[in-house]
Order: C-alpha cells, then structure tokens, then sequence
C-alpha cells in the first residue's frame, strides 16, 4: 500500500527564534520512500540536518522575525500489515539486556518511575512476565485514561496522567511506558503519523500520533495504549526516552503557533 502524508504549520514570532525540529521521516523508513520527502520553508531560510544519538533526523533553522511555515508533502510504501503480535515473547532478567536498552529502564522527565513503581507492582507483580504483562499494562492504561484533545497540556506527565485520569495519545504514552520501566521492561517513546487506515475515520482534524515500543525476546514490538488495538499505516519519525527526546519542535524563544494541518491518507502506486 501507499500512504501520501504531510504537513504545513506556520510559526508567528516578532523576533528570530532558533529552533530544533523532529519533523523528518525516521531513517528506518527512508527506504521506503516514493517520493523526496523534504522539508521546505517559507521564507526559504538556510536548514540543517544531523542524526542525534537516539537515531532520529533533526533539524535546525531559525524562524525569522514575521514568522515561518514549514510544509512537506510525500509518498511512502508501507507492507500494510498490522503491528506484529507475538505473545511468547519473553521478558528478558535486566542483566541479560544490551547496554543500549539499559537506560529505557530509566526514569525520564515525563515518565517517572519513582512515583509509579509500588504502584506498578501492585497491579501487575502477579501476571507472567513477558508480553502477558506488557498487554495488561496497556488495557490498564487505556481503560484508565479518557482521551480527548481538550485534556492536552505539555507539561503533564504520566504520574498526573494517572492522577487525572485524562490526557491525549502522549499521555497514553508516557503512562504505560512509565509502568513498563517500573516492571523492569525497556520502553521508549515514539511520535509519527498514523492514519485513520484500516479502520473507520475519526471526526476530528488529523495530527500526530504518539506510541511506544517495548524490548522482549531481544526485539522491539510496537504498542498503543490510546488505541489498544494494532494498527497498520505507522510512519515513524522519531523515538527517544520521552516526549522531551522527540519534541515536534523546540523553540528557544516566544512563538505562536498559528497553523496546523497534517495529512495521511491511502492512495495509488504513484507513477515513478
């Protein structure tokens, strides 16, 4: 199958504001691509790329004073097929994990494992360890948290999530993966598109989407807390610690976002 997807977001500022994006397609997807998916500015200002240590493309550039849009608009081939299931994949002891697992054990700002652990042992120190537990820890966080988008706040962390018992999919997010890492389970936070394929559409304008991984059997398998369901139609574009790691965009100065449009929908093989 192939997926068009895309944004166009416009900055308002009264001064030049440096910026860090994580807006690209992940470089695990880029042989997948159809299209050139770049990044373009207007005003056309000078944009530079580099790999952070979490593997993600970032970008910088710096908005300049009046304002900026940034739009991308690309194809991309996708196998079509749902986030894999595997319910013998097993929980591996924390001294069997890679080095480079270790530290999505770890609290982080919004995920913290201090306030969740005896909590998180309470409610699923009695199921197998494995992908039994990692079900049950997203059924809870689902069934516990009540979506909608007038619940958001960029500050909210999981601890609060669970408090409020609201929040949007980053909320989803950052609350299951805490109760992971509080039952010695790496889990790391992911952002991307995911569209309404495969499933009925949703009345509401289409945005970003907000996962996560977890590391059993020596792998990674893909989980939603909000959807609790698989999905197929994933385009990732980063994953980090939490939502601090992937920010859309991290601005080092005032601005206002003043347009916010993405787009993913299935279309025709485009003619290549």
């Amino acid at each position: 199958m192939f997926i068009r997807a895309g944004y166009e977001i416009t900055f308002e500022t009264d001064r030049a504001v440096p910026t860090l994006a994580l807006l690209s397609v992940h470089p695990s997807r880029h042989h997948d691509l159809r299209t050139p998916q770049r990044i373009l500015a207007d005003p056309d200002i000078p944009i530079f790329d580099y790999v952070d240590h979490f593997g993600n493309v970032c970008t910088r550039f710096t908005i300049p004073a009046g304002g900026l849009t940034l739009r991308t608009d690309y194809v991309i081939e996708d196998p079509g097929t749902h986030d894999l299931h595997a319910p013998d994949a097993e929980q591996w002891p924390v001294e069997a994990l890679p080095e480079d697992v270790l530290v999505y054990l770890l609290g982080s700002r919004y995920c913290e494992t201090d306030r969740m652990s005896e909590h998180a042992w309470a409610l699923f120190g009695h199921v197998p360890p494995g992908w039994a537990r990692v079900q049950a820890i997203v059924d809870y966080t689902h069934n516990h948290v009540e979506f909608g988008y007038h619940h958001a706040r960029s500050t909210k962390t999981a601890w609060e999530a669970h408090q409020e018992q609201n929040g949007v999919c980053r909320d989803f997010a950052h609350l299951a993966v805490a109760l992971c890492r509080c039952m010695n389970i790496p889990a790391r936070y992911c952002t991307g598109y995911l569209g309404d394929i495969g499933v009925p559409p949703v009345d509401a304008p289409m945005d970003f989407s907000a996962w996560f991984d977890v590391f059993l059997g020596g792998r990674w398998y893909t989980f939603d807390a909000r959807h609790n369901r698989p999905r197929i139609g994933r385009i990732l574009m980063a994953r980090g610690r939490d939502a601090t790691d992937v920010a859309l965009t991290t601005m080092f100065g005032p601005t206002v976002l003043a347009k916010f449009h993405v787009h993913t929908n299935e279309v025709a093989a485009p003619d290549l």
